[in-house]
């Protein structure tokens, strides 16, 4: 048997035995809804498709809005032929297989399209093996991902392709969607004479973030609750056993003369979990810390709170939000409320201590009482410029007057000459020169004026005013550590 085959997927949409989603798959670029950024009239996907001008292309974009549907439609309006690998399913074996017949029907003057689903899935070797076909022109590459191809295809097969990026379906899309899903004879639902509200529609697509295979599949599950309380209703009844009408490809018909409804209870039970976009090892894991972290610096309890919401719901890890919440307290906040880092380490005591769900609670005071704080970063900075200065400046030995003189030896070379002991000091403070010589007089922490670190500042400010007077007492010369 040939692994091409001319088209791709051949229609079987009356086949009522497959899913939902599959049926009412788009078989054009007209029926195709969403991206209008990318197949709009004019637009560049469209206008490369139509020309037939098209190299390799990377789908970048989250579950159900159009990948795999796309590179189908490519593949029935382009002359080649169409492979389609799926990247948890194929090995390296099974590339240079095909990459071998597709340089011999290059030969013969046929061009292949190869389509890979979850590109990101294969290891550098296996895409290493597309390579060399793809420069010269054996294969046209259209690969699929949800994930950030910056990371996970290597850069020579990346700068070989064109990435287009998709984005999630609108809820009035998805609501579109799924009215066409029920009014569809010959595809969809339409033989089952079933009715819903806007509202049901619309909690269908919120609850599917912006994915129209979910959309899709929610319904679907609907529509057989509907089917089955309907069945059930009928034998209940003083007549049980009524002639049942069928539809097309011998679809139960609930009657065109009163339409069955999928009601807001029967998509709740058809839910039972709402569908959240997340992957804790990818790219949206940091989206979302990221949008967290980054609501906590903006002083915005309420984005906070959602996006702690959507992180735990989605079942992170509650240890790692402690852990990053923690981070928040010393990088976003510092001194300006030194009581936050407690907080923060309370909380996550408390997660480890108590459990989910419980412990959210405490992730989520801590988190609006991050919010809240007064902010500075002056500690982080200051680090940050610590840093940069041990990396690039040389590492000068510790002035003598700072350093332990624990032997009479280590007196004669001259260690601790000089120290003076602060605390017999009037003012606590000596003059004294505490970093090395290429440091002298260095500033790296710089309070603001926020919360406690205003208190600081001037505390700080009047310490630099004592250290410029003469000592009020006498120097101590022996270093007690």
């Amino acid at each position: 048997m040939s692994l091409f085959q001319t088209t791709p997927n051949p229609d079987r949409s009356d086949d009522k035995t497959r899913p939902l989603a599959d049926r009412m798959r788009p078989r054009t670029l007209d029926e195709f809804v969403g991206q209008e950024h990318l197949i709009a009239p004019g637009k560049p996907l469209r206008a490369q498709i139509e020309r037939d001008d098209l190299g390799s292309l990377i789908f970048w974009g989250p579950p159900g809005t159009g990948k795999t549907t796309l590179a189908q439609i490519i593949a029935r309006m382009s002359r080649a032929e169409f492979i389609e690998f799926s990247a948890v399913l194929s090995g390296i074996k099974e590339i240079k297989q095909v990459m071998a017949d597709a340089e011999r029907a290059r030969q013969y003057g046929t061009r292949t399209i190869v389509f890979v689903d979850e590109i990101h899935r294969f290891n550098k070797a296996q895409q290493d093996a597309f390579l060399p076909h793809v420069e010269k022109g054996n294969i046209r590459l259209i690969g699929a991902t949800t994930e950030n191809p910056s990371f996970e295809i290597i850069s020579a097969l990346l700068s070989r392709s064109r990435v287009y990026v998709l984005k999630p379906l609108t809820e009035e899309q998805l609501v579109g969607l799924l009215r066409r899903a029920l009014a569809d004879e010959e595809r969809g639902l339409g033989a089952m004479n079933l009715s819903a509200s806007d509202e049901v529609l619309e909690r269908i697509a919120a609850y599917s973030s912006g994915d129209a295979r979910s959309a899709y599949n929610v319904l679907e599950v609907a529509a057989a609750l509907v089917l089955e309380k309907g069945r059930v209703s009928r034998e209940e009844s003083q007549n049980p056993h009524p002639p049942q009408k069928t539809g097309k490809g011998g679809a139960p018909s609930l009657g065109k003369t009163s339409a069955a409804e999928i009601t807001t209870e029967i998509v709740q039970d058809a839910l039972q979990k709402r569908v959240l976009l997340y992957d804790k090892a990818g790219e949206e894991h940091y989206n979302l810390i990221s949008a967290l972290h980054k609501s906590v610096r903006n002083s915005d309890p309420d984005a906070s709170l959602y996006w702690l919401g959507r992180m735990l719901e989605a079942g992170e890890d509650p240890l790692y939000i402690a852990r990053r919440v923690v981070r928040m307290a010393v990088e976003d906040i510092g001194l300006a409320e030194p009581n936050a880092l407690a907080l923060c380490m309370a909380a996550r005591d408390a997660v480890d201590f108590i459990g989910m769900p419980e412990g959210n609670l405490a992730l989520a005071q801590a988190v609006v009482y991050l919010a809240l704080a007064p902010k500075s970063n002056a500690l982080y900075t200051a680090y940050s410029d610590v840093q940069q200065d041990v990396e690039r400046t040389a590492a000068e030995p510790v002035p003598l007057h700072l350093r332990n003189a624990p032997t009479g030896l280590m007196k004669n070379l001259g260690y601790g000459r000089g120290y003076q002991y602060a605390h017999d000091l009037a003012d606590k403070v000596a003059d004294m020169q505490c970093l090395p010589d290429n440091l002298k007089d260095r500033r790296y922490y710089q309070p603001t004026g926020e919360g406690l670190e205003k208190r600081i500042r001037e505390r700080l400010e009047e310490i630099r005013r004592r250290r410029t007077q003469p000592p009020s007492s006498g120097t101590k010369t022996e270093s007690s550590g």
